[in-house]
C-alpha cells in the first residue's frame, strides 16, 4: 500500500484479536433505552443525541476552550525549570499539525472525537529522520484496536483519503498511532463517552421538544376522543374520525364543532402544567452537564452563582472539567514526539499555554502580573512581556519590599540572647572627666582630650597647696 506517497508493507502478526466492547465504547452506535425500542423507532444514536442543546453546548464549549490554548515546546534546564524554546524539528508540527488543520482546529477535532466517541486517534507521519512531521485525526468509527498474542497492540485502519490511507484495511503498530481515550470503564483500550451516561436524558429532552413542536403545530390544541352513549360500528367510528381530522385537524383547528346524538369531545393530552414541561427540560439539561462536568451556567443553563466570584468559578471549571483533558493531551503529545525520556541529554516536553483561558479577563491578568512582579516571582520585564509590552530600563531586576527580611537575617536575630530587646539598657557610668571648655571641640588627634587632662591636674595641685597652707 501507499501511505503519504511512500510504498509501505505493513502487516500485523498472526492471531490478532479484535478488541470490542458492547457496553458503551465504540459499539453500538445505536442504543436502546429499553428492550424493543429499536422496533418502535425510539432508539437513540450518538448523532441524534448531539442535536440536544446541552450535549452540543458541552462538547463545543470544552473543545473550543482547549482548542484556543497555544501548544508550547518546553525544555527542562539543570535547575529542573521548564522554559519555552523553539526547535526546527518539532515546533512546526505543533503550530500546524497537518496540511488542512491549524493547531486550534486540530485540538478541537481531537477533543470532539474523544467526548462523543470516547476515543481519539491520530496517525503519525514521519520524515526521513524518523521525526514526526504531521499528525492526522482519524474517524473513530473506522478504527479498530487489535491485540496480538504477545500483548502488542495494533490498529486496523480503514480507507481515509484525507489522511493518506488508500487501502481498505491496514494494521498499523501502536508506535504510529496516538490513542487518547476517556473513561475506560470496561476495557483499558476502549474509552467511554459521557453520552453513555446522559444519552437517555438527552433523548428524553429531544422527545419533549418534538412533542411540544407537534402540539404547537396543531394550534396548541390537545388531541382527544369523541365519545357517545350510543353504540356505533367500527366503520362509523373511522368515518367520524376522518371527518373530525379533515375539519378540525392541524391548521384548521380552532373552528366551531357541532356535535349531536350525545357526542362530546374529551382532551387526552396532558397540559404543560400537568407534565411539568419546563422542569423536565431543565432536568435533562442539568443531567447532561453533570456527565460532562461542565457548570450549567457555562452553557447558558441557569445563572452564575451569585455568591461566587468569576475567578473562583472559572478555576472550578478548569480543575473539574478541563485539567484532566489538558494533561492527557500533553502526555499523548510527549509520547508521540518521543519526549518521555531524555534525548542527547535534553529533556523536552509539550505544554498548553493556560494564559489563553484568561485572555479575555484583563483585570485578572493585570492583577496576577502585578503580584508576580512585586513578589520576586517575575521581573517587571517578564511580566510586561506576558502582556505584550516592551522592556524598560531596570526592568530585568527582581524587586521586594524594603521592610521585608530574609530568613537568614531573621535566624541571626533569633540567635541573640535578647532578640527582641526586651531587657532595659544599663545606666551609663558617671563621667569623672571635666567637660570641655566652651567652644572647645574634640578632634581625631586627641589634642583637646590632653588639654582637658592637663587642666584637671592643675586644679588638683592648686587645691592641695591650699590645704597645706
Amino acid at each position: 500500500m501507499r501511505l503519504f506517497g511512500f510504498e509501505l508493507h505493513v502487516r500485523g502478526p498472526a492471531g490478532l484479536q479484535t478488541v470490542s466492547d458492547y457496553r458503551g465504547g465504540w459499539w453500538p452506535l445505536i442504543r436502546e433505552p429499553f428492550s424493543g425500542a429499536w422496533q418502535r423507532n425510539q432508539e437513540w444514536t450518538t448523532d441524534t443525541v448531539l442535536a440536544h442543546h446541552a450535549v452540543y453546548a458541552c462538547v463545543t464549549r470544552i473543545a473550543q476552550d482547549i482548542g484556543k490554548l497555544r501548544p508550547k515546546l518546553i525544555e527542562r534546564d539543570e535547575d529542573a525549570i521548564w522554559s519555552e524554546i523553539e526547535n526546527t524539528a518539532h515546533s512546526p508540527v505543533l503550530r500546524r499539525p497537518n496540511r488542512y488543520q491549524n493547531h486550534i482546529q486540530f485540538k478541537e477535532w481531537w477533543t470532539t472525537s474523544k467526548l462523543t466517541r470516547g476515543n481519539a486517534y491520530a496517525l503519525l507521519e514521519r520524515d526521513g529522520r524518523g521525526v514526526v512531521s504531521a499528525m492526522y485525526i482519524l474517524d473513530p468509527n473506522r478504527v479498530t484496536v487489535l491485540v496480538a498474542p504477545d500483548g502488542s497492540v495494533f490498529y486496523d485502519l480503514k480507507q481515509d483519503n484525507l489522511s493518506g490511507l488508500e487501502r481498505d484495511s491496514i494494521a498499523v503498530p501502536a508506535s504510529e498511532i496516538i490513542h487518547d481515550r476517556i473513561n475506560c470503564l470496561f476495557h483499558p483500550l476502549v474509552g467511554t463517552s459521557p453520552i453513555f451516561a446522559c444519552g437517555t436524558a438527552a433523548n428524553m429532552g429531544l422527545q419533549i421538544q418534538t412533542n411540544s413542536s407537534a402540539f404547537f403545530g396543531n394550534g396548541s390544541n390537545p388531541s382527544g376522543i369523541l365519545t357517545t352513549v350510543q353504540q356505533i360500528t367500527p366503520e362509523k367510528a373511522n368515518e367520524l374520525s376522518d371527518l373530525w381530522n379533515a375539519r378540525f385537524g392541524k391548521d384548521k383547528s380552532g373552528g366551531v364543532a357541532v356535535l349531536g346524538n350525545g357526542m362530546k369531545f374529551e382532551a387526552m393530552r396532558m397540559t404543560a402544567v400537568d407534565s411539568q414541561l419546563i422542569e423536565q427540560l431543565h432536568w435533562t439539561a442539568e443531567t447532561v452537564c453533570s456527565t460532562f462536568h461542565v457548570p450549567p451556567w457555562k452553557v447558558g443553563i441557569g445563572p452564575q452563582p451569585a455568591y461566587t466570584k468569576p475567578e473562583i468559578a472559572n478555576q472550578a471549571y478548569y480543575s473539574d472539567c478541563l485539567q484532566a483533558l489538558i494533561e492527557q493531551w500533553e502526555l499523548c503529545m510527549d509520547a508521540a514526539l518521543g519526549f518521555e525520556t531524555a534525548t542527547e541529554g535534553r529533556m523536552l516536553g509539550v505544554e498548553l499555554d493556560l494564559d489563553g483561558l484568561l485572555r479575555m479577563d484583563v483585570a485578572a491578568q493585570y492583577e496576577t502580573m502585578v503580584k508576580a512582579a512585586g513578589g520576586a516571582v517575575l521581573t517587571p520585564d517578564e511580566a510586561r512581556q506576558k502582556l505584550d509590552q516592551g522592556p524598560l530600563p531596570g526592568g530585568d531586576t527582581l524587586y521586594r519590599q524594603q521592610q521585608e527580611f530574609s530568613l537568614e537575617a531573621l535566624a541571626k536575630r533569633d540567635a541573640k540572647p535578647d532578640p527582641f530587646g526586651t531587657t532595659p539598657p544599663a545606666a551609663p557610668a558617671p563621667d569623672t572627666q571635666k567637660a570641655l571648655p566652651a567652644g572647645a571641640a574634640a578632634s581625631e588627634d586627641g589634642t583637646a582630650a590632653r588639654m582637658v587632662r592637663l587642666a584637671a591636674l592643675i586644679d588638683i595641685k592648686a587645691a592641695t597647696m591650699r590645704m597645706a597652707a
